[in-house]
């Protein structure tokens, strides 16, 4: 059973830019100095204008110092540590970002507070702030995304219910703890393809971690409509058979346990550190669609689900980009050749 979906309406987005790891660079158009003090411009509700300052404690990391912004970091920091002014300004900045996804297609908003520090009771009351933030303006479910059960367990004592039911991210063999979670808050569930040792070295662990993960779920009533397999994507550049340990797991997954069930994916991480990453982005979604996919945890605003369902499978960039992500590109050599040579199109 390959592809079932046939729109881009039926592919279910979790849109995953409200995470504290999103960056912004020193250098681009939207940091700025107002009045001497080094901000980051956005557009509020009504269009306007507007500046976020830089919290002083963002300016001690390593990150900052590479020349990199933590942006969602910023306001979620001026959100928890803010005077009244900065926390409203920080809510601000990550309602504009759920608008703005949702406008794009999102059916769900991706919230994720890991990297806001090392101590526990930081991030805890960084997700409680967010979830509060955030829920005010979507109109669609939000999604409550950690490594840790403490943190998704505040999230979702947080969030109210208002737009729909949550979405766990993620139930792993190593945390099953978290079905407890599923259970309690009535929320449908990313399971992923890990072990409890670690990643999966190909498409058969894969499938072998999902099997064993979902025996328990299904058992505790779990319905697979309410299932996003998460089977892991890594990046091509990496490995020659990255893409294909992906494809090849998620057509078993959608064989083995039918139409009812979502797969779905971290389906950027396959370009990461390539040039033209929108080229390969978009054409490692639809072989993934082509496999069995209808969902994806992705960036709505520049990846664009309809412009995949155009894709024109005879254009020179796409069977370049497809050669490398099917596995037959050893070191993606003759993609980075062309595109040295001009022959992917624009960046």
């Amino acid at each position: 059973m390959p592809r079932f979906i046939s729109s881009p309406e039926q592919f279910w987005v979790i849109a995953e830019n409200i995470h504290t790891s999103r960056v912004l660079l020193r250098s681009g158009r939207r940091i700025k100095e107002i009045d001497g003090v080094e901000s980051i411009e956005y557009r509020g509700e009504n269009g306007a204008t507007r500046y976020m300052p830089v919290p002083g404690p963002l300016k001690e990391t390593q990150p900052y110092e590479q020349g990199q912004v933590k942006h969602m970091m910023a306001a979620v920091w001026h959100g928890v540590h803010g005077d009244e002014h900065m926390q409203e300004t920080g809510a601000d900045y990550v309602r504009q970002e759920a608008r703005r996804q949702i406008a794009a297609g999102a059916h769900y908003l991706d919230l994720n507070v890991d990297e806001v520090s090392p101590m526990l009771d930081e991030q805890i009351r960084s997700m409680r702030w967010l979830v509060r933030a955030v829920q005010t303006e979507s109109k669609i479910p939000l999604s409550i995304d950690s490594s840790n059960a403490d943190i998704i367990t505040a999230g979702l004592e947080e969030y109210d219910g208002k737009a729909g039911r949550p979405l766990l991210n993620s139930l792993a063999l190593e945390r099953l703890d978290a079905l407890d979670l599923v259970e309690k808050f009535n929320t449908q569930v990313v399971v992923t393809a890990a072990s409890v040792d670690g990643m999966p070295d190909d498409d058969e662990q894969r499938v072998e971690n999902v099997a064993r993960l979902l025996e328990p779920v299904l058992k505790r009533g779990v319905k697979k409509a309410d299932i996003h397999v998460d089977a892991l994507v890594f990046p091509i550049s990496v490995a020659a058979p990255y893409g294909l340990h992906y494809l090849n797991a998620i057509q078993k997954i959608r064989d083995q346990y039918g139409p009812e069930i979502h797969i779905t994916g971290g389906l950027s991480n396959v370009s990461f550190g390539l040039p033209q990453r929108k080229l390969v982005n978009e054409t490692f979604i639809y072989l993934a669609i082509e496999h069995g996919a209808d969902s994806g945890i992705v960036d709505p605003i520049s990846t664009r689900i309809d412009n995949v369902f155009k894709l024109d499978r005879e254009a020179e960039p796409v069977k370049i980009a497809m050669a490398m992500l099917l596995g037959h590109d050893e070191y993606c050599a003759s993609f980075l050749r062309a595109y040295r040579a001009g022959k992917l199109g624009k960046p």
